[in-house]
């Protein structure tokens, strides 16, 4: 039995992944995809909740970070993020299509910057590949 809980473990549940949108039924679906790639999700409303945590200590391995947001908006949060020495894989997630926006996002520190709706594909994309399987990412 405990082998197979050690098993449970290994590979999966230790990537860590960041959900910053404004939107619920947003950030549900981008929890479910990630969850159901078995990485570890959580949530912040803003890119202010974003900063915060990291400002408390928190550390993520991914953090999906939506453009349009009160309080704190996403190019901002990723600015504040990189300026605390934040090294995370940032990937804007947004609704523009316009490459000079995804370009102005894009240097404000991301890694990605990606049209919604977000696919297991584009997570995948995202995710850090197994150096035997490049089909294969390391969660």
């Amino acid at each position: 039995m405990a082998g197979g809980e050690e098993n449970n473990n290994e590979g999966k549940n230790n990537f860590t992944v960041l959900v910053v949108d404004d939107d619920t039924v947003v950030r549900m679906v981008h929890k479910m995809l990630m969850t159901s790639l078995g990485l570890k999700v959580q949530e912040a409303k803003n890119g202010k909740e974003a900063v915060d945590l990291h400002i408390n200590g928190a550390s993520f391995d991914l953090i999906l970070m939506d453009m349009e947001m009160p309080i704190l908006n996403g190019p901002t949060a990723t600015r504040e993020l990189r300026a605390m020495g934040v090294k995370s894989i940032i990937v804007g997630v947004t609704s523009h299509t316009s490459e000079s926006i995804h370009k102005d996002f894009m240097e404000a520190g991301l890694n990605h910057c990606v049209a919604k709706p977000m696919t297991i594909a584009k997570i995948v994309s995202f995710l850090p590949k197994s150096k035997n399987n490049q089909s294969t990412y390391l969660v």
